[in-house]
């Protein structure tokens, strides 16, 4: 089941969170790069896009079918991938607190389409990935855990270089 292994990577990434000042969490470690506050910010604005869209398509009549897609793929971060534009973070600064709340609502709101949702309409509706195509809306629930996974290892690389700056 996906909600358990969704929650392991959420509290990996909370960990982490958790290793920062308020002001560690929102420096960028270098010009090009997300802070550790833009990762939680995309993490939050990719949740609730994708929450937005499942629950568009279950109201979808038309919403077609589609194949399983390779999704445990989305992990690989040598895949280079554009964030869409409504998932981009903003550098306004905000506290760890604040933006761990977010993201958990955010879930709260995806796990109550989960258990409200028709399994069958889950299975038989898709919604549009920029990579994959059409997906079946039952992959997405796991998909923001391997997205989220993705995001683990470079916020693990920005606090690496984050504490080297530090010394």
């Amino acid at each position: 089941m996906f909600i358990g292994k969704n929650n392991e990577i959420r509290a990996a990434l909370f960990q982490q969170v958790d290793t920062l000042t308020d002001l560690e969490f929102n420096k960028k470690p270098d010009p090009e790069s997300w802070s550790p506050k833009e990762i939680i910010d995309h993490l939050v604005k990719m949740e609730q896009t994708i929450t937005k869209g499942i629950k568009a398509q279950l109201a979808n009549p038309e919403s077609p079918k589609a194949k399983k897609k390779p999704i445990q793929l989305s992990t690989l971060r040598f895949i280079k991938v554009k964030a869409p534009s409504h998932t981009v973070p903003t550098s306004d600064y905000e506290t760890k607190e604040k933006m761990k709340l977010l993201l958990h609502e955010a879930r709260m709101e995806l796990l109550s389409v989960y258990t409200s949702s028709n399994l069958n309409a889950l299975k038989t509706k898709s919604l549009k990935h920029p990579v994959f195509g059409k997906v079946p809306l039952i992959q997405w629930f796991p998909f923001v855990g391997l997205h989220e996974k993705r995001h683990l290892q470079q916020l693990e690389n920005t606090i690496e270089k984050l504490k080297g700056h530090k010394q």
